[in-house]
């Protein structure tokens, strides 16, 4: 059976992007990418295996 993802964006903080990422890793989520959202910040795609 192949693995099923579960996503989250998360808006990123500037001067907090790293504590931020740390602690979703920390808590399994793997980022996909970093993009521009719609009112000119940083949004960050994640993702994980989803739970079975």
């Amino acid at each position: 059976m192949a693995t099923q993802w579960e996503y989250v964006t998360v808006p990123l903080i500037i001067h907090a992007t790293k504590a931020i990422l740390d602690q979703w890793g920390a808590d399994g989520w793997e980022l996909v990418t970093v993009i521009q959202g719609p009112d000119a910040g940083l949004v960050a795609y994640l993702k994980r295996p989803k739970a079975v």
